[in-house]
């Protein structure tokens, strides 16, 4: 019994340690990831960033999201060929804690492919490369989802 009572103190412990470490710096972080040209998961992508930055906005709460993009999900920041174009614009408008980050690695990939210069959408940061942005922001307490 003393064991499990240990236990659930050391739980109770780290829990409040986590909290006040999300409180301490001020705003709840997500980094989603989009790889894939696949509309359906850029739109899944966008819904996951909509639903948590309303789900904290009600609470009274900061939180900021960063989509990455890399390999083909590339596609969803290209000005010339994103199929979710209209939401993109409205997420510029709506919800500045929802940022964007193209792949720099994939832009030049996809210009030498295609023999021409990648255009972005408006408001998206280039990034040197889409996996190391996310691993950095892993490491300074990002959740990093795929959806």
């Amino acid at each position: 019994m003393k064991g499990i009572t240990s236990l659930v103190a050391a739980i109770s412990a780290l829990f409040m340690l986590v909290t006040a470490s999300v409180a301490a710096e001020g705003a709840h972080k997500l980094a989603l990831q989009i790889s894939d040209n696949n509309p359906q998961k850029m739109n899944t992508v966008l819904n996951v960033a909509a639903n948590v930055s309303r789900h904290y906005s009600d609470l009274g709460e900061e939180v900021d999201v960063k989509i990455v993009a890399f390999n083909a999900g590339l596609h969803m920041l290209r000005a010339d060929t994103t199929p979710v174009a209209e939401r993109m614009k409205s997420f510029a408008q709506s919800m500045p804690n929802v940022t964007f980050e193209a792949c720099n690695n994939t832009r030049q990939a996809m210009a030498k492919k295609e023999g021409k210069d990648i255009p972005l959408l408006d408001n998206v940061e280039v990034v040197p490369a889409g996996v190391v942005s996310l691993m950095e922001l892993d490491e300074s307490g990002y959740t990093v989802v795929r959806p």
